[in-house]
């Protein structure tokens, strides 16, 4: 039987490990590999950034991480006003291809407006007007970031209700290759409303100009259709090349980076770089557009596939369906100087019903264009 006195003494040694357990901080047993794998699964740059205000021990172990994704409140930069961008400021154009060319480079220009928009009417919001920080800022603490993904608040080219634009594009220290996915109405077939088909001869608008054949009829070129495919075209390029010059202060100051992608948070576009890319965008000088905050895009060959309708597997039907592939001129597949390389970036690029559009559209019949650089 136990002694009053040593019951006694064991009841104080508990009550005093209770004590100390009170006072500690039971985080501090988990192991910093594990602390960093949270962190890397919570990926979001300004989570990250109040973690590392938490504790000493999160601030040292936040820089470390791998994963890191920014989601950008405003783009600020200092856009030049369209003509100026595009070369067409001065005297007034003399012939009609003049007056159309500015009208449409204008009209591709007017939605990038919102990249300052809030800087020039910011001028008159007085002192206690929000400051924003850029995205190389928000990134400078990070030092081993790997994988970095970063999404824009809007997409950068305004499209109609009922307009569906997607566009990819890879770059190094130039564009590499670029496809874009567009349809001038989306909508969904009756329920009652059987089997995909690639090509119809019946539908609205421009689903009723064409047959099956692949071929492109010739009121595609004067009802304004190849106007608006190359106002899309040029849109989304004109988008990839700013987001790539956006790039080019976190690429230098982030040596560790291995994959980046630049979205948006419409799902629009996606600019993509992986390693060999970043490599060369740090050892080739950019080349910058003459008074605009991009960079120059080289002159392209572009591969055209059009379908007047494509009605997909899951009932989704895009009207006007086209498929543009854009790759530099002089190089030979664009990803990796391979053919095969690049139908597999084209088959990859979009998910979920667009994929299958791709799918579809590239066994159409081809049409080559060339455009100059710009």
């Amino acid at each position: 039987m136990q002694s009053r006195h040593r019951v006694f003494a064991e009841d104080l040694l508990l009550a005093k490990e209770a004590a100390a357990d009170q006072g500690e901080d039971h985080f501090d047993r988990v192991p910093d590999s594990l602390v960093l794998l949270i962190f890397n699964r919570l990926a979001d740059a300004r989570s990250l950034g109040r973690c590392s205000a938490v504790s000493r021990r999160f601030s040292a172990l936040v820089p470390l991480v791998d994963d890191a994704c920014l989601r950008i409140d405003r783009v600020i930069t200092d856009a030049a006003d369209a003509d100026d961008a595009l070369g067409l400021a001065g005297p007034r154009p003399r012939g009609v291809l003049s007056h159309l060319l500015k009208a449409m480079l204008s009209a591709v220009l007017k939605p990038f407006g919102h990249c300052d928009a809030g800087v020039r009417g910011g001028a008159h919001a007085g002192k206690h007007a929000q400051q924003h920080h850029s995205p190389a800022q928000v990134l400078k603490n990070f030092s081993s970031i790997r994988n970095l993904r970063m999404e824009l608040p809007v997409s950068d080219v305004g499209t109609d209700d009922g307009v569906v634009l997607r566009w990819k594009a890879v770059f190094g220290s130039t564009l590499q290759s670029c496809v874009i996915l567009g349809g001038t109405r989306v909508d969904r077939a009756a329920p009652h409303a059987h089997a995909p088909t690639t090509a119809v001869a019946a539908g609205e608008n421009e689903a009723s100009q064409g047959d099956d054949s692949g071929s492109i009829p010739e009121s595609f070129y004067t009802n304004g259709g190849l106007k608006l495919r190359v106002v899309w075209t040029i849109s989304s390029l004109i988008a990839a090349a700013t987001r790539h010059y956006l790039l080019r202060e976190i690429v230098k100051e982030h040596p560790t980076l291995e994959r980046v992608a630049l979205t948006d948070a419409h799902g629009q576009g996606t600019l993509s770089m992986e390693r060999d890319q970043i490599k060369e965008f740090r050892d080739k000088p950019l080349a910058a557009a003459a008074a605009a905050n991009r960079t120059q895009v080289p002159a392209c060959n572009m591969k055209l596939r059009y379908a007047p309708l494509l009605e997909l597997s899951d009932g989704t039907r895009i009207q006007g369906a086209t498929l543009v592939v854009i790759k530099p001129v002089g190089e030979t597949g664009g990803i990796g100087g391979g053919r095969k390389e690049l139908d597999e970036f084209v088959a990859d690029a979009f998910d979920g019903p667009f994929r299958e559009a791709v799918c579809a559209l590239s066994k159409r019949r081809t049409y080559l264009l060339e455009m100059n650089g710009f």
